[in-house]
């Protein structure tokens, strides 16, 4: 059992409602004369939805045991994404659906945590951050702005955010798995 207090990032348990879930992001909130709450972000490894809910932090959960094992992104069709383990060049498949937004980051070649519940391929984890190759986007110029001013942009697997105004196309990018945002260029 673990306790909504002992929450990290990428913890993996299962909720009140029987679903397996990843905290994604957590945050211990107190307010003055209020009890504690533990804020947090899960994902369901099921279905790939995002939800935000609070705890007591003296909550109990059932921890999930899980394995890690390396898996490398090969290709995807209209409704799978494709993985080849690195060990045994076994391939095994997962849902779009399952894996929510961050389908929209992989690439080719991409290399990834498959998990294992039970000795059995469940997902696939993506790291915190992924580097990416901008190609298309509009030329920045500057102009009279006080503020950072972003500009969209098209990247090496299809998807598009908000890039600052001196980025240009062929330069790499740092984008937050979690958030699906421009960190920093690399």
């Amino acid at each position: 059992m673990i306790n909504a207090s002992d929450f990290k990032e990428g913890t993996i348990f299962i909720n009140e409602n029987k679903q397996i879930v990843q905290v994604l992001t957590y945050q211990h909130h107190r307010k003055s004369q209020a009890k504690a709450v533990v804020r947090v972000k899960l994902k369901n490894l099921d279905t790939g939805a995002i939800i935000e809910t609070s705890y007591r932090p003296e909550d109990k959960f059932e921890e999930v045991v899980v394995e890690k094992r390396p898996k490398i992104f090969m290709y995807r069709d209209s409704d799978y994404a494709y993985f080849m383990d690195s060990s045994t060049y076994e391939q095994v498949s997962v849902e779009l659906k399952k894996l929510g937004e961050q389908a929209n980051l992989l690439v080719e070649n991409m290399e990834l945590e498959g998990l294992y519940l039970n000795d059995k391929f469940y997902t696939v984890l993506f790291p915190p951050s992924v580097v990416l190759e901008v190609i298309e986007t509009v030329p920045g110029v500057r102009g009279d702005s006080v503020s950072n001013v972003m500009k969209p942009a098209k990247l090496s697997s299809g998807i598009e955010v908000k890039v600052p105004l001196f980025v240009n196309v062929g330069d790499k990018v740092k984008v937050d798995t979690r958030t699906l945002e421009y960190v920093e260029r690399v």
